[in-house]
């Protein structure tokens, strides 16, 4: 399937960049999330070490703190961590059995890394891990950001009971419901928020609002998401095709066939660089010199999750 996506989707035409400090970056996040028992076997320390966070986050962000790195790193293992545990260890296939564990951790959203209480009793090992985020999330001094980035994982975990309930019902989504959801199940709008904090001054919530930045940063969520998909496809549907994956969808609705549907996702994807590239133009010929921060993230996730995607073992 790699082949297939290296011929099939264009390369996004941004710089390829990686932090200086992502493979020391790498160890001390294992250690974090063996200090917070989310790995607590063999099985899952390799399986993490193999989905390389530090990867992703450092291609993703290429320059600024070394903590803002760590941060981003260990959202994007926990987000890891918590997607095997829904797809490969069997909790996101019974919605009555995940609830729990969501409501659990919407409680440690709730107290939005309060600093001077610890997690709620009984969050276990991804409640305490999420509430050391938001904790660190909060001591950077940005009050928006924070809220912004606990709505955000809230959004996710509300989606993965989304998930759960069409494992449950063998439902395969129609492709635009499946384009929403995939927006939030894809953990992209958090991961985003962290990585804008290594910037002395993200856009505020007047840029954030603006119709033709929202539609850039849907376009850029779009893109990560499904790039995803059609490099992880081929991992995805060795037992049975996933409901979880555009290429699903779009054979499901289309009726067509497996290689057609692999085509329309990338053409799908394609489409979307084109539009990405076409709205960043316009953004950046306004002459807002503000919103080129933001917009280097942006060019920073795609081209990251392109690259990341080329060599990520979790998807071989």
């Amino acid at each position: 399937m790699r082949s297939f996506a290296i011929s099939a989707l264009r390369e996004p035409p941004f710089a390829a960049r990686r932090h200086k400090a992502a493979d020391q970056v790498a160890s001390e996040s294992i250690e974090w999330a063996g200090a917070f028992g989310l790995i607590e076997s063999g099985h899952r320390v390799h399986r993490l070490k193999r989905a390389d966070a530090a990867g992703l986050a450092g291609r993703a962000y290429p320059d600024g703190p070394v903590d803002g790195l760590r941060l981003l790193t260990d959202l994007i293992s926990w987000l890891f961590v918590m997607d095997d545990a829904c797809d490969e260890d069997g909790l996101g296939a019974d919605p009555g059995r995940l609830a729990p564990a969501i409501g659990a951790l919407l409680d440690v959203l709730d107290r939005c890394g309060d600093p001077y209480g610890p997690p709620p009793s009984g969050s276990g090992p991804l409640g305490d891990a999420l509430h050391d985020l938001c904790r660190r999330t909060r001591a950077q001094g940005r009050p928006a950001l924070l809220l912004q980035f606990v709505s955000q994982v809230r959004e996710y975990l509300l989606a993965l009971l989304w998930e759960a309930t069409n494992r449950e019902r063998r439902r395969v989504p129609e492709v635009a419901e499946y384009v929403q959801m995939r927006r939030h199940t894809g953990g992209v709008h958090p991961s985003l928020t962290l990585t804008d904090l290594a910037f002395e001054e993200p856009p505020g919530p007047a840029r954030g609002a603006d119709p033709a930045v929202v539609a850039l940063d849907l376009l850029a969520v779009d893109l990560v998401c499904w790039c995803n998909d059609v490099f992880s496809y081929g991992k995805e549907s060795r037992v049975a095709p996933d409901a979880h994956n555009l290429v699903t969808v779009i054979a499901q609705e289309a009726g067509t066939d497996e290689a057609g549907a692999l085509r329309a996702a990338a053409d799908r994807f394609n489409q979307g660089l084109a539009a990405y590239l076409a709205a960043e133009n316009a953004l950046l010929a306004s002459g807002d010199e503000g919103l080129r921060p933001a917009l280097a993230t942006r060019r920073n996730w795609v081209r990251a999750t392109y690259d990341w995607s080329l060599v990520a073992a979790r998807y071989a």
